[in-house]
């Protein structure tokens, strides 16, 4: 076992041991259990939106015995605080997107892979496979179980005014491009010829406001909700790499849960994961025309020119990730 294994697990048992937890305690009998929801960001994303629904349908079967307070905006910290949050008890649940998970349990992080899916339809066939639970089943070491799988879309690419837009391969080159802290963007960004550069969602507005980034990448919704096109000038749909986010718990608190109440968790995660994933789809397909009412100037680059560019993404990791889990998407 590895030490980052077991100081991960020393320090859950230590704050399981100290605190009983966020919420704590059984959730049998009338005892009350409060769980934090934590999200990086703001209130009308969809993975926010899916939630609030989840609270809904929680709090109601459990007639408010179990409550869900959401905290959306990075209150409880940027994305990878809340994934280390929920590691150690500070967090009792979240959603972001799978390679953000990677540094706990790689395979996680491989549907990020460049142009795997076609459209949402594959990628939630994927998604929803024995293929993907079993790229999820170290997560568990680390206190966290999975409850479904929110939806982030395909990432894009926005570029400064300065910078221009983005056309073809050649137009990545040189460009400073902030990415999540998921070394398979990172990867797929320096293949494409750009300079990537990580930095928390929660910064990411004000650093591009103050130019200290020529472009980022992220789904479509995400910029329109978060108003990144306040900051960017240009957006070019390169559909590099589809974004699934894990919707989970901390295992500790699962456990404790009675049988009754796991079904009600599952259940109403269900219906929070339909929605998120109806929303995302919808918005792609809206905020595209939104963007460019905005004044986003929309390109459509070539995409087999940028497969071309990434394909060997996979031979890069193969001794970080089971990519032989991948064998059976095309």
């Amino acid at each position: 076992m590895g030490d980052k294994k077991i100081a991960a697990i020393t320090l859950m048992l230590a704050t399981v041991l100290a605190v009983s937890g966020c919420g704590g305690g059984s959730s049998g009998g009338d005892e009350k259990l409060v769980l934090k929801a934590g999200f990086s960001t703001g209130a009308s994303d969809p993975r926010v939106v899916a939630t609030e629904l989840f609270k809904e349908e929680v709090e109601a079967a459990t007639d408010g015995r179990i409550t869900i307070e959401i905290h959306p905006d990075g209150e409880l910290g940027a994305d990878s605080e809340l994934i280390s949050g929920v590691v150690n008890g500070e967090v009792d649940i979240t959603a972001s997107s799978a390679g953000n998970f990677a540094s706990y349990s790689p395979n996680v992080g491989i549907s990020a892979f460049p142009f795997l899916f076609d459209d949402f339809e594959d990628a939630w066939s994927f998604v929803d496979s024995d293929t993907e639970a079993e790229a999820e089943d170290g997560l568990s070491d680390y206190n966290i179980k999975v409850l479904g799988h929110y939806d982030n879309g395909f990432r894009c690419v926005t570029t400064s005014e300065k910078v221009g837009p983005v056309n073809s391969v050649s137009d990545m080159d040189g460009l400073v491009i902030r990415t999540p802290e998921n070394q398979i963007v990172m990867q797929t960004m320096l293949l494409l010829g750009a300079q990537p550069k990580v930095l928390d969602f929660t910064k990411l507005y004000d650093a591009l406001k103050n130019g200290e980034f020529d472009a980022q990448e992220n789904p479509i919704p995400v910029i329109y909700n978060n108003n990144l096109y306040e900051v960017q000038a240009n957006l070019a749909i390169t559909n590099h790499s589809y974004d699934v986010m894990p919707f989970v718990i901390r295992q500790d608190v699962w456990d404790d849960l009675s049988k009754e109440d796991q079904q009600i968790i599952l259940a109403a995660a269900k219906k929070a994961q339909d929605k998120d994933r109806e929303l995302v789809k919808s918005q792609t397909e809206e905020y595209i025309e939104k963007l460019k009412e905005a004044g986003m100037n929309i390109t459509n680059p070539d995409l087999e020119e940028f497969k071309k560019a990434t394909a060997s993404a996979a031979d890069t990791f193969k001794d970080t990730y089971n990519v032989d889990l991948l064998k059976d998407i095309k």
